[in-house]
């Protein structure tokens, strides 16, 4: 799969611009994130933009071994270096030599191991266990977390010198919730790219009400949870109604609102203070009210890849270009600076 960021809002746009920045420039980056927003695709990213494309990528899953194997997993051992040491093994440091070594979960780190990735990071050198001598490694340091680091340090959990030794910058990932215009993007581009991956129909065939439901879900789970119910959307025969049944389920089991039918939806609609008033409730005001929010991703989404091309975007909407004037004054919409 090609890689791309897919999305509109502000918080994608701005990554886009970060990645072609930092990939220049080849500083050591952390990129933040609740799980399942897509961390390690911003990595690879900016591991293909930059001038070492095409050497090593080494991953290290910080958050998968104990210290005593992330130690050696990290550095490498010499042939007899430890009982079961029946062969050298070369380390993930040594790997990514001229290449990028993307640490991923970072935050999990034992305190102690940070201190000895620390003294490489410093120096480009490291001895692997059981080794007399030293090795150099010019790696390029990527590291993804899901920690507030900061909040780490103040609570002795990560290394002061270590946070500003791989964070010469930082790229920030917004959970879905915070930027619901990528989600009709992102359903219409995973759910045509695997059905091309499994020989199926996009959208499958009963399909609409489930996928206009997944447009106005909240994706606690990010963008791995919006894959996987794709995926299975498309897979899966008549799955629809179960999938829709989830997702209702999932999100009443969430609900704040002690089980009060509705509050869940009229908060996406917009009543956001609280209960709504029973004179505001007309079917009329809130199919109006859905009828907007399904139209504003819509329309975004067609004049985002349209590079805001409106004959071009009337044309594939099926509206008049007067209409998608009108329509983009009424919902606010503007093109990105």
């Amino acid at each position: 799969m090609e890689l791309e960021l897919i999305g509109i809002s502000p918080n994608i746009r701005e990554i886009r611009q970060q990645i072609d920045k930092i990939a220049d420039v080849e500083f050591n980056t952390v990129v933040c994130g609740e799980t399942g927003v897509g961390k390690e695709l911003v990595v690879r990213m900016l591991f293909e933009k930059s001038a070492r494309a095409g050497n090593p990528f080494v991953k290290v899953n910080c958050a998968a071994l104990p210290d005593e194997l992330m130690e050696s997993e990290m550095f490498g051992y010499e042939q007899g270096a430890f009982t079961g040491a029946v062969r050298k093994m070369r380390g993930k440091f040594e790997q990514a030599h001229r290449g990028l070594l993307f640490l991923d979960e970072i935050g999990d780190m034992s305190v102690a191991l940070q201190a000895k990735l620390l003294h490489a990071l410093q120096d480009g050198e490291f001895t692997p266990l059981g080794a007399e001598g030293t090795l150099r490694s010019n790696a390029w340091i990527i590291a993804a977390t899901n920690h507030d680091l900061k909040r780490d340090i103040e609570q002795k959990k990560f290394r002061t010198d270590l946070y500003y030794r791989i964070n010469e910058a930082t790229i920030q990932i917004e959970p879905l919730r915070n930027r619901p215009e990528d989600i009709p993007a992102l359903i219409e581009y995973y759910g045509e790219t695997y059905a091309r991956q499994f020989g199926k129909k996009w959208p499958p065939d009963g399909s609409e009400a489930v996928v206009n439901r997944m447009r106005t879900y909240d994706w606690p789970g990010n963008v791995r949870e919006l894959q996987n119910v794709l995926r299975r959307l498309i897979i899966i025969d008549n799955s629809t109604d179960e999938i829709l049944a989830s997702l209702v389920r999932r999100e009443n089991s969430r609900s704040p609102d002690n089980g009060k039918p509705g509050l869940s939806i009229m908060r996406e609609l917009g009543f956001n203070g609280g209960e709504p008033s029973l004179d505001s409730l007309s079917l009329k005001t809130i199919g109006k009210r859905a009828s907007d929010l399904i139209e504003r991703q819509t329309i975004s989404y067609v004049l985002d890849k349209t590079g805001w091309n409106r004959s071009k975007a009337n044309k594939i909407l099926g509206i008049s270009y007067k209409t998608l004037l009108t329509k983009i004054h009424e919902l606010n919409l503007s093109p990105p600076i």
